[in-house]
């Protein structure tokens, strides 16, 4: 047994030491994203299949269209940021299942693209949406994004008796 403890506090350290070597600013920005990335994941996998089609109003997105709005927006943002012009269809999906792996799959995107980033390649420029943007700030963007469509969905969440999930406890 202290073999293995002793193994997992190595690569506990080892861990720690790459996460100082690289940029802090594009570790904050990852810290920050995987945040989201989780409260996004829980909260479309918490909601109920028949409360994918729940609007709050009647003149606004469902939250299964705020689902796919945000994995269309990383995929097509996340991509951009790799080079690539890549364009999901998660706005053409209904179903809880579809609409989740959508997500995940968003996710996956923007997981590599964070991933791609370097000193050297967080400061190129890419176009993003209306305009230039620094890889690692088009990242920030996205991030930024998610937020405040987290806070949007929070409330589709609650309106049908259930907690987001960053206020469990």
């Amino acid at each position: 047994m202290n073999r293995y403890l002793t193994m997992v506090f190595v690569a506990a350290i080892a861990a720690n030491c790459a996460l100082q070597a690289q940029n802090p600013l594009i570790a904050e920005a990852k810290q920050a994203y995987t945040g989201i990335k989780n409260n996004l994941t829980k909260m479309a996998e918490k909601m109920p299949e028949e409360n994918y089609s729940f609007k709050a109003t009647p003149d606004i997105r469902t939250f299964g269209q705020l689902v796919a709005h945000v994995a269309d927006a990383q995929t097509r943002t996340c991509s951009a940021v790799k080079g690539e012009q890549k364009q999901a269809n998660a706005a053409s999906k209904t179903s809880k299942a579809d609409l989740v792996a959508a997500l995940k799959d968003s996710f996956a995107e923007c997981d590599a693209a964070f991933d791609s980033l370097t000193d050297a390649t967080a400061t190129e420029m890419v176009r993003a949406g209306r305009g230039q943007r620094s890889k690692l700030g088009t990242l920030i963007g996205i991030t930024t994004h998610d937020n405040e469509e987290y806070g949007y969905m929070a409330v589709y969440l609650r309106l049908k008796g259930v907690v987001p999930p960053s206020s469990e406890r």
